[in-house]
């Protein structure tokens, strides 16, 4: 580690320790040089990567202040450690149809929304690596490159995994419209109607009515925003249960925003190979990182091809195109001719821009920018939550991904908040459409992933005045 690198992360600590809290002004570049006995530009490396971090920012003529770190909000309860001894039949979908629909007009503001803002995406560059691209493409390559997807695309992808520390060979990735079909793809092949799977609770509405609508049966285990999944209670839930299928998100979770630790990964993976059962793991935020580097999926523990890493580009660089990837692990034949069988490939000239893209360079670039600016997003939404919000509230703020899962006051009603806050132009999530039981009556998840202004600001003062009405 470098030694500016070492001075960020000294510094990084005593914000998160609480030591320096949010408005602290840090030593000058000067002064800090002087008594630490290091370099100025040594100092300026430092205090540009905790920028980068949104630790700090730069105030003009005035310094570097605290703009992260320890929060003023309670922290969100622990869950029960429970599981129910009953699978739970699922019937989220007129539910979720509900909530969904009554978000997608402009006009609202949209804190309840699942996708980032597309204005934080290269979608100009792209349109432009598109246009070449397609030009010059073989006229061949619309049936050459149908499943498992193109050659070149999932080279890239192999390469990204290489990056991470991971060997995926290229012929065990399947590039499916979007993560979603992959996910899709891996719950058919593992499991048929009446079969039971594990899921976190709350869980990501999604995999509720992908379970809804192929006949099946959800085992709900308690997760945190903290640290996710309770192993203890889902290795009670894989010996009564026998489910068939484990869907999981191990890299901030949504709607928690939870990240497993690389050793509580390595025992999930372990517990799940004891008992033969797959996990389909579902990784489409892991590039929203906040830390110094990409976590880990579970699939770098996996010794016997039971985990399918399921992933995109959608959520990370181009919203719309609808291409993502499966690595299949022990199950690539039958994947590979489920997907032949339902839509055959993803679309062609999309699959040909994005390989041209990540070869070209500039990936990383926008991933560290667009990391940044969710960052200092996610600062500027709990300072307004402390701000506006009415004692009771509480939230755990997540390590990456743009979601705040958040415990409203008691004795409030996040179904009835979301119908008054949507007369109001503002959409929430509410927590009953993340579970099969439509529980979490009193959470909502909020959306910081989209451009920060005045707007947003007010949103959010005009939601914790609504809040503070509700609490009895």
């Amino acid at each position: 580690m470098k030694l500016y690198e070492q001075l960020a992360n000294t510094i990084a600590e005593s914000i998160q320790q609480g030591v320096l809290c949010r408005g602290d002004k840090l030593p000058s570049i000067r002064h800090t040089s002087h008594s630490r006995n290091i370099s100025p530009s040594t100092v300026f490396q430092a205090y540009y990567l905790l920028e980068a971090r949104g630790l700090i920012s730069a105030h003009e003529r005035s310094g570097y202040f605290v703009t992260g770190g320890a929060i003023g909000i309670s922290p969100s309860p622990e869950p029960k450690s429970e599981v129910n001894e009953k699978s739970t039949q699922v019937d989220v979908s007129e539910l979720v149809f509900e909530v969904l629909e009554s978000i997608r007009a402009r006009n609202i503001v949209p804190l309840g929304s699942a996708f980032p803002s597309p204005l934080l995406f290269p979608m100009a560059s792209l349109a432009r690596t598109m246009a070449s691209s397609v030009q010059v493409m073989d006229a061949w390559q619309s049936v050459d490159n149908l499943s498992p997807g193109d050659p070149n695309l999932r080279r890239q992808i192999a390469l990204r995994y290489m990056i991470d520390g991971l060997n995926i060979p290229t012929d065990e990735i399947v590039v499916t419209n979007g993560a979603l079909e992959a996910l899709n793809l891996c719950l058919m092949a593992v499991t048929r109607p009446g079969d039971a799977v594990l899921i976190e609770s709350p869980t990501f509405y999604a995999a509720l009515q992908s379970i809804e609508r192929l006949g099946l049966r959800a085992v709900e285990v308690p997760s945190h925003p903290r640290d996710g999944i309770d192993l203890k209670a889902m290795e009670w839930a894989l010996d009564h249960h026998k489910p068939k299928a484990c869907w999981l998100m191990t890299n901030f979770q949504n709607p928690l925003g939870s990240l497993l630790s690389d050793e509580k990964k390595q025992a999930l993976v372990a517990q799940l190979s004891k008992y033969q059962v797959p996990l389909i793991e579902d990784d489409v935020y892991g590039e929203l990182y906040f830390g110094e580097k990409r976590p880990a999926p579970a699939k770098a523990f996996d010794k016997e091809g039971l985990v399918m890493h399921c992933s995109s580009f959608s959520k990370c660089l181009a919203p719309g195109y609808r291409v993502g990837w499966v690595a299949t692990g022990r199950y690539s034949k039958l994947i590979e001719r489920l997907k032949l069988t339902t839509t055959l490939s993803a679309s062609v000239p999309a699959q040909v821009a994005l390989a041209q893209y990540l070869q070209k360079g500039g990936y990383d670039k926008h991933l560290r920018n667009l990391r940044h600016t969710l960052l200092v997003n996610q600062i500027k939404f709990i300072e307004s939550i402390e701000r506006y919000f009415p004692k009771g509230t509480r939230l755990t703020p997540p390590q990456g991904g743009y979601f705040l899962w958040m415990k409203l006051p008691d004795g409030v009603n996040a179904l009835e908040l979301h119908r008054i806050a949507l007369a109001n132009g503002i959409s929430v999530a509410p927590g009953p459409i993340f579970s099969a039981q439509k529980g979490f009556t009193d959470y909502i998840r909020l959306n910081y992933g989209h451009i920060w202004d005045a707007r947003t600001e007010a949103s959010l003062a005009t939601l914790g005045a609504i809040v503070a009405d509700l609490t009895p």
